[in-house]
């Protein structure tokens, strides 16, 4: 689950990235309840999604034309520049050099060996997300990668996460529980699976990472996207244990998962 005590390596911020910041401000909010708050009077296009004043992400202008709307997942580190040299070393590339974000945090972006894009977050005045595993909030991340391997080798080097592999019960390959350094289970915050780089026909081959949203009716919810404009790839369908799950984007491509848990 997610929380937001943010250890480190823990996710504790996301950001979406879109070429009409209000059109994507109008689905997510009738989607999920968002409003969409900018955090100054000199934010460039940037604002904070906040679900009852709280907040949830961040929703920002694409930086180019060539850039696809995608969201990025944000990782807790004490040292956002230490990191840097650490990802470098270990095969990832540099996107976005550091910088502070107002008073808030220090950020950077990266992609990873097998060009999967992430960010690290160092707290100044804001830890990161407000609210987390409950409806219209993150309660899981997951990535999709054509090297699982890679990719387990890679984080797990990164941010010391434990590792929990697990056959698939459809027989579709290995699903990777992710926890932070030293913790239990039950602190599980993410999951790594390797898929066939065909499939990732949106990043062509590339991994990527997708926010997990919780939703208190899954059905309702990819209803909702359909007529927003949004698109539905898969589901909504039943995964013992998991719950009712379904695959989806926004109209612009970035892709999330919705994810109603099972009843107590």
């Amino acid at each position: 689950m997610i929380t937001t005590d943010f250890m480190p390596g823990s996710p504790c911020w996301i950001e979406v990235s879109s070429p009409d910041v209000e059109a994507s401000a109008a689905f997510y909010r009738r989607l999920f309840g968002w409003e969409a708050v900018p955090p100054g009077p000199d934010s460039a296009g940037y604002v904070i999604l906040r679900l009852d004043g709280a907040g949830v992400g961040g929703l920002s202008p694409v930086l180019g034309e060539s850039e696809r709307p995608e969201w990025t997942v944000y990782f807790a580190v004490p040292d956002v520049d230490d990191a840097v040299p650490t990802v470098e070393r270990l095969g990832g590339t540099l996107l976005v050099e550091p910088f502070d974000v107002l008073d808030y945090s220090r950020t950077a972006q990266f992609f990873d060996p097998q060009g999967g894009r992430f960010g690290v977050w160092q707290t100044i005045s804001i830890p990161g997300i407000e609210v987390a595993d409950r409806p219209g909030s993150l309660c899981w991340v997951e990535m999709w990668t054509p090297d699982g391997d890679g990719s387990r080798e890679f984080y797990t080097d990164l941010f010391k996460w434990g590792l929990t592999a697990f056959d698939l019960p459809d027989g579709s390959g290995t699903y990777t529980v992710l926890t932070p350094a030293g913790e239990s289970e039950e602190r599980a915050h993410g999951g790594l699976m390797a898929v066939d780089p065909a499939r990732l026909t949106d990043t062509d081959g590339s991994a990527e990472w997708h926010p997990v949203f919780a939703v208190a009716d899954c059905d309702t919810a990819v209803e909702t996207v359909r007529e927003e404009g949004g698109q539905v790839y898969t589901g909504p369908e039943n995964t013992l244990g998991v719950g009712r799950l379904a695959v989806c984007s926004d109209p612009f491509g970035a892709g999330f998962v919705l994810l109603q848990p099972p009843s107590e």
